[in-house]
C-alpha cells in the first residue's frame, strides 16, 4: 500500500543549510521510489489557518518510507532541515482503491478519539 511522508514546514530560515538540504534530498529519496507530490506552493486556506508550507512524498509502501528515512544518506543531511526549520512531519499509509469514508467505520474510532 502507497506510504506518505508529510511534513508541515511552519518556519523555515532560508540560508546555505537549506539550499544544501534541497540540493541533496532528491539523491537520498530515488534508491526508495520516493516522490515529491506536494512541494510548497501557493495553499488556499479554506478552514482556521495554515502557517508555512506543505510537503508530501509518495512511497511504494510504508518500509520504503521508513528505510528512507533512516538511511545513511537522508540521516547525512536531516539535521541541515531541522536545524532551520521547525516542522511536524508523519508517515501515514494511502487507501485502497476504491474506498468510502465509512471504511474507517469498520477499524474502530479510535482515531478521532471515539473509540
Amino acid at each position: 500500500m502507497t506510504a506518505y511522508a508529510i511534513a508541515h514546514m511552519r518556519q523555515t530560515t532560508m540560508g546555505p543549510e537549506i539550499v544544501e538540504y534541497l540540493h541533496r534530498i532528491d539523491a537520498t529519496l530515488e534508491p526508495f521510489g520516493g516522490r515529491f507530490l506536494i512541494h510548497g506552493g501557493n495553499l488556499e486556506v479554506v478552514e482556521n489557518d495554515w502557517p508555512g508550507h506543505l510537503i508530501i512524498i509518495e512511497f511504494p509502501d510504508r518500509a520504503h518510507v521508513r528505510d528512507w528515512y533512516a538511511s545513511p544518506a537522508y540521516r547525512a543531511i536531516l539535521a541541515l532541515r531541522t536545524n532551520n526549520s521547525l516542522s511536524d512531519v508523519v508517515f501515514a499509509d494511502g487507501v485502497e482503491h476504491p474506498h468510502k469514508a465509512t471504511d474507517v467505520l469498520g477499524v474502530g474510532l479510535g482515531w478521532i478519539g471515539l473509540g
